[in-house]
């Protein structure tokens, strides 16, 4: 999710699910050493509960970047195992490290000395031609006996050779019952299932039996997938009741973030999705595609768009 589920997204995102965790795009730990944290990790408290995700795979540096993170409050550091790009690859950290599962153990346990708050993994099933089942159960008992308790399994391989990022996203096929023996055969760990899950109805029938789902790209393009969370997943009322709602509550954060510089394009980008498959949704992102760059754009613009789409009851 990177470049995508920056702290615009995440803001807004909150705004649809007070309980949910939420989770920053994947920071490369020695990004965070030696560059800006607070342009790489800044965060505004109204996003908590949200986790930081690192990648990496030196324990030294790895402890210093969860150490800058716990320093800014993030309730939870999250080891990025599971990403194929070409970029972690070339950086030895990533998907790459289903492979070193030992050097994986010292990394989380360098993590877990640095930092108070959980450090958690998210990983895959496996990698190019290691057998799932082996792989993954060889992988969990290994790292979690260095003290992680909680894993995010993508349920599906990474082809780290001869598939791009994109294709190891669809491609490759899912296993969602190999992620659930996992659970049975390790009850005391906590897992989450992640991997294909498209709607809410999906995740919650999918993960019957887990500790719970974590829903990626499907959350990004139509956000409303979040807006029944708190009250199917957690028991709360739920924040908001239509997408109207879920603007107006957007709001403040978006004036505050204008009144400081940033463009509203860095916000809007996030919400195009919001009104996916209604009347009006293709009005909705032309208006904002075409006019929140535009120098000194604001909240009218946001204003345009939004009446282009009807009102709708939404509540039940």
């Amino acid at each position: 999710m990177m470049d995508w589920t920056d702290r615009h997204c995440r803001a807004f995102h909150r705004v649809l699910s007070r309980h949910a965790l939420l989770y920053t795009e994947m920071a490369v730990d020695k990004a965070l050493i030696h560059g800006d944290p607070e342009r790489i990790i800044g965060f505004d408290p109204v996003e908590q509960p949200v986790a930081l995700q690192l990648g990496g795979s030196v324990p030294e540096d790895l402890a210093r970047a969860a150490r800058i993170g716990a320093g800014f409050g993030y309730a939870e550091i999250n080891l990025n195992i599971g990403c194929p790009s070409d970029r972690v690859q070339s950086g030895r950290f990533g998907a790459c490290l289903m492979q070193e599962p030992e050097l994986v153990s010292d990394c989380v346990k360098a993590m877990q000395d640095a930092v108070d708050v959980p450090v958690t993994v998210k990983c895959r099933i496996g990698v190019d031609d290691q057998d799932p089942e082996t792989a993954l159960f060889g992988f969990v008992d290994t790292v979690s006996a260095a003290g992680v308790t909680s894993f995010a399994v993508h349920a599906r391989k990474a082809w780290l050779k001869g598939l791009s990022p994109k294709e190891n996203r669809t491609i490759p096929p899912l296993d969602y019952d190999l992620v659930r023996r996992l659970k049975q055969r390790r009850p005391e760990l906590e897992i989450i299932l992640n991997g294909g899950l498209e709607t809410l109805d999906q995740a919650l029938a999918e993960s019957a039996g887990l500790d719970g789902a974590m829903i990626g790209r499907a959350a990004y393009h139509d956000p409303w997938v979040l807006a029944r969370v708190d009250s199917r997943v957690f028991g709360q009322p739920d924040p908001i009741l239509t997408r109207h709602d879920a603007l107006l509550a957007y709001r403040p954060y978006m004036q505050a973030r204008l009144d400081e510089g940033v463009s509203l394009h860095s916000m809007t980008r996030h919400i195009l999705g919001l009104f996916q498959g209604l009347p009006g949704a293709r009005h909705w992102r032309r208006i904002l595609s075409e006019k929140s760059n535009r120098p000194g754009a604001g909240l009218d613009v946001l204003d345009e768009a939004s009446a282009a789409v009807p009102q709708q009851d939404e509540a039940a």
